[in-house]
């Protein structure tokens, strides 16, 4: 039976507001969690599972495991670059999102899909890749490392879609970063993920046009529903 998931589309929004209702929408839920292990009427009440897209304005996050120092900007080339910094909650290092790159927060209750928080990162991945093959790219899984790479078995190996997950009560939030039509000179002010020799790439610079936004995100959020069974509201 397909899972029924709220799809919402914030388009461009300040990181922090987004972050803010993220964090909204993910207490709900732990919180309705909580409540309901006490209440046989409440436990009978599926919990709502959303998923987000968004684009953010120039913005560097830095995870729980991550290195304060592979942030190469101090104050003054955070203010030239008209960029913010947040160190956040997620997994993961450093990244970097602003226009042109597509951010997913799928905030899902995983005791309600299955409890494999490895399955939850690999089905991800495996909606990038499958909509990047929609458009004539073959993105692949690196060992070792989450995301979507390019190559990752020669010297060219390049990550096109970053991945970062905060994961409580087998409730998600935060998600991935796709790089569409993404400045990407902006990876150069940080180590991205804490990795010092790979690149990035966009789907722009991979095919040399830039492509249609909307539809690049729509062509995603099926693939996601394929991968996941989901269907929206």
């Amino acid at each position: 039976m397909p899972i029924e998931v709220n799809f919402q589309n914030w388009g461009v929004i300040d990181y922090q507001e987004a972050w803010d209702k993220q964090e909204v929408l993910f207490k709900g839920k732990t919180d309705q969690k909580l409540a309901a292990r006490a209440s046989t009427i409440l436990s009978s009440i599926p919990i709502a599972h959303h998923l987000i897209f968004c684009e953010h304005p120039h913005v560097f996050t830095l995870g729980k495991s991550g290195d304060a120092q592979n942030l190469l900007l101090n104050e003054e080339g955070l203010q030239k670059a008209e960029a913010t910094y947040y160190p956040i909650n997620r997994g993961g290092d450093i990244t970097y999102h602003g226009p042109g790159q597509l951010v997913g927060y799928p905030i899902l209750d995983l005791e309600q899909i299955f409890t494999d928080i490895h399955k939850y990162l690999r089905l991800l991945e495996e909606s990038v890749i499958q909509m990047l093959a929609h458009y004539g790219i073959k993105g692949d899984r690196f060992d070792g490392y989450t995301g979507v790479w390019l190559e990752p078995d020669k010297p060219t190996a390049r990550k096109i879609c970053a991945m970062g997950v905060r994961c409580s009560r087998w409730v998600t939030m935060h998600g991935f970063a796709l790089n569409v039509n993404t400045n990407l000179s902006y990876f150069k002010h940080i180590v991205p993920c804490g990795i010092d020799d790979k690149g990035v790439t966009s789907m722009e610079r991979e095919l040399g046009f830039a492509l249609n936004f909307e539809e690049v995100s729509q062509v995603l959020k099926e693939k996601i529903a394929e991968q996941f069974n989901f269907t929206y509201l």
